[in-house]
């Protein structure tokens, strides 16, 4: 460990990768933060149902989630290997895969909004706003699968500085526009949710474009039309054997979070307003987490991928290191940062008395949330060890964390913090297990024979 420790190519690669996705990272999350002051600044109501509404996105996400980390898993050891050729099929597979889990999410938000929401809650106020967000925002839903496959292979390519520059300038667009078209300026009359929507279209719309183009670079590896029409068995079975359990994982902890809004929403307007806010400040500190465990994916699957698995096994061992003290600084931040938002957040009296209990439950939360991240997400993915994820999910969050919320919301009628804490038990109790597995070393494996 000694000499890991001094292993300066270790953390000059550890930093050089870190540090633009967490950037990347902080930068989409402020996009929420942006929509979150906005919207609540004129009406608590249009803050809420903005946030019930975007559900439908993260639902969309783990699905391309899978697809991406898929690509991601194979991407990073092939380009360990040095085999560019196979890359580009994974690559051109991915896109296909994205393109029509967009297709199908864009046609069920402009033409099904209401049913979505109806999902979420039964306060009209709240589905009627969200209906109209749903309406515009459901376009960007067609790119945003393409521009998440072109981010992961420039980030797996060594290219991750690349995508922090096209998403810093993409949320500087979007946080600009939604300033003008939310209030109104410049002769544009204010738009309030419909607003946050059409500035996230137009930012979309932005990154795909400088995404494309700047894969004709020299040095970026670009889809080629034949492959994007061909398919290559060997490697299709390869990308389903990542696949299939990464989305089972992705579905199962994208639909738990998603039930965890539900239960907020059912507790009342005051209780889906805290959330939102506790919600978008949870992101933002789980940027750090995010951005080692994408580091730590690259970086371990590479020396896989090249065939040199002690090494990668070493990195894996200090990285879970480096989890634990990331867990911590995420919990000490959480502290620091608490009476700030509080004193800055536009909420009633109540919502804001339970966005105090949720910042605590937040704080012990963080420490599980990335230890599990870089292990789980990182560290096991690096190897092709997926199906850990899943299981975990199905024991930890839908045998316990679900069920108690559910209970609490629906029959027991607990405190509102008290549900929430509820949503957040998952993390913490599945810390062992994971350690358990991280012993075992199954993610030790070179994916590319």
């Amino acid at each position: 460990m000694g000499k890991l420790q001094k292993d300066e190519a270790f953390y000059k690669k550890l930093w050089s990768l870190m540090v633009p996705i967490v950037l990347q990272n902080l930068m989409l999350a402020m996009v929420a933060v942006a929509d979150a002051f906005m919207l609540g600044g004129m009406d608590q109501n249009y803050m809420s149902a903005v946030s019930l509404a975007t559900q439908i996105q993260f639902i969309q996400n783990m699905f391309l989630a899978a697809a991406t980390a898929s690509l991601g898993i194979l991407g990073a050891q092939y380009w360990g290997k040095g085999d560019k050729k196979t890359l580009d099929e994974i690559f051109c597979m991915a896109l296909r895969l994205c393109g029509l889990v967009s297709a199908i999410f864009f046609i069920g938000c402009v033409f099904f909004g209401r049913y979505l929401m109806l999902l979420f809650t039964n306060e009209e106020v709240l589905i009627n706003y969200g209906i109209s967000y749903l309406k515009i925002a459901g376009f960007s839903y067609l790119l945003t699968g393409i521009s998440q496959c072109y981010l992961v292979i420039m980030k797996t390519s060594e290219h991750a500085k690349t995508t922090a520059v096209i998403s810093s300038m993409t949320v500087c667009v979007n946080i600009i526009l939604n300033a003008i078209f939310i209030f109104g300026g410049f002769g544009i009359a204010p738009m309030g949710v419909r607003g946050a929507a059409l500035a996230t279209l137009i930012a979309r719309i932005i990154e795909l474009c400088c995404s494309v183009l700047i894969s004709y670079k020299p040095n970026y590896l670009h889809p080629s039309m034949r492959d994007l029409l061909r398919r290559n068995k060997q490697i299709s079975k390869d990308f389903w054997k990542c696949g299939l359990p990464l989305l089972g994982a992705c579905l199962f902890w994208g639909i738990g979070f998603t039930s965890y809004s539900s239960f907020m929403g059912h507790l009342g307007t005051d209780a889906a307003a805290a959330n939102s806010v506790a919600a978008v400040v949870r992101d933002i500190i789980c940027c750090f987490s995010a951005g080692i465990s994408s580091a730590a994916g690259i970086m371990i699957g590479n020396e896989l991928g090249a065939g040199n698995l002690e090494k990668g096994k070493r990195y894996g061992i200090r990285l879970l290191k480096i989890s634990f003290a990331c867990g911590i600084f995420a919990s000490l931040l959480m502290c620091i940062s608490a009476p700030i938002i509080l004193h800055f957040v536009k909420l009633t009296p109540q919502a804001q008395e339970y966005l105090k209990g949720m910042f605590a439950v937040i704080a012990f939360y963080m420490i599980g949330r990335a230890v599990n991240d870089v292990t789980i997400n990182g560290i096991f993915g690096a190897g092709g060890d997926t199906l850990f994820d899943m299981y975990s999910l199905a024991v930890c969050m839908w045998c316990l964390a679900i069920p108690l919320a559910a209970a609490g919301t629906y029959f027991f009628h607990w405190p509102v913090v008290l549900v929430y804490a509820c949503t957040c038990i998952d993390e913490v109790g599945k810390l062992p297990w994971v350690l358990h597995h991280f012993r075992k070393y199954k993610w030790v494996k070179d994916l590319t024979h």
